[in-house]
């Protein structure tokens, strides 16, 4: 597969033999920031299945700190699959597990047992195809997760929401109104809260599955805005049926079929001038 980046056989050995459970830590650059450029995911030939039926077959893939990566394939391919390992979300169905392979985060064997699931979902969010708020005020959806995890500091707190809301590029629609409930916002404005929401604990990763499936061409073109802002912070994948969607916001695309990874590059060149006969077929249209 053309230009795919090779992934390292052997889980890390950090953390190894700890009494506390591993957190995946960001790698910093000189400046302490998680720096662009780097593998901060690595997928690792990965098979997974769903009792007897397996869904993913040999995947190996590394997705690069404050980029946007676009899974893309056909209904059925395993995309939101794999979207789900990454933050353990299938560990939620029966039957459902990873086989065979690794997925790592900032080095660490995400998968190990003495990984804080509840940990890794704090640094690797996610937004839903479908907008989820809770039924309670815009502010205490922003709030909610800072408060489970014991913030009380109302000031702290009226400082991230503000931050997140400004963030999710929502503040100057709903600043006059934060007390009133998230469930009265149009669709787009909720998928932004959601989006606040996910990143006011300030993740490493965000996930997002069909963020805009659901989202008029205005609302799903704020959202599209939004992503090319968040990476400037943020880790983004993203799982689009949407190929012209996958084109405008993402800088590498990796496409699926049958559970395979057929093809994993530099969007542009997924698009303009792809090396597999399958992928071709599948962005001109051929098929899917």
């Amino acid at each position: 597969m053309p230009d795919q980046a090779s992934s390292s056989r052997h889980a890390t050995a950090e953390n190894a033999g700890s009494e506390t459970p591993a957190r995946p830590t960001p790698r910093t650059d000189a400046d302490g920031e998680a720096a662009a450029g780097r593998s901060l995911i690595e997928i690792d030939h990965v098979d997974f299945s769903y009792g007897s039926n397996q869904t993913l077959h040999d995947v190996s893939l590394e997705i690069e700190a404050k980029k946007v990566t676009a899974f893309i394939g056909p209904s059925g391919c395993g995309k939101s699959t794999l979207l789900r390992c990454l933050n353990r979300m299938n560990d939620l169905i029966d039957g459902a597990r990873i086989t065979r392979g690794a997925i790592r985060i900032h080095g660490v064997d995400i998968h190990r047992p003495e990984v804080d699931v509840i940990e890794l979902r704090k640094r690797v969010g996610m937004v839903f195809q479908k907008s989820n708020p809770f039924p309670k005020s815009i502010y205490d959806n922003i709030t909610y997760g800072l408060r489970i995890a014991g913030m009380r500091d109302k000031v702290k707190l009226d400082e991230i929401v503000e931050k997140s809301l400004r963030g999710a590029a929502l503040w100057d629609e709903v600043k006059d109104r934060l007390h009133q409930s998230g469930l009265g916002l149009s669709g787009g404005q909720q998928q932004r809260l959601c989006i606040a929401r996910a990143i006011a604990v300030e993740p490493d990763i965000i996930l997002m599955d069909e963020p805009c499936s659901a989202l008029d061409p205005i609302a799903t073109a704020k959202v599209e805005e939004l992503i090319h802002d968040l990476k400037r912070r943020f880790t983004i994948v993203i799982v689009t049926h949407n190929m012209q969607q996958a084109a405008r916001v993402s800088d590498r695309t990796a496409f699926f079929y049958l559970g395979r990874l057929i093809e994993y590059d530099v969007t542009q060149k997924i698009f303009m001038n792809p090396s597999n006969p399958q992928t071709e077929a599948y962005v001109s249209g051929r098929f899917g």
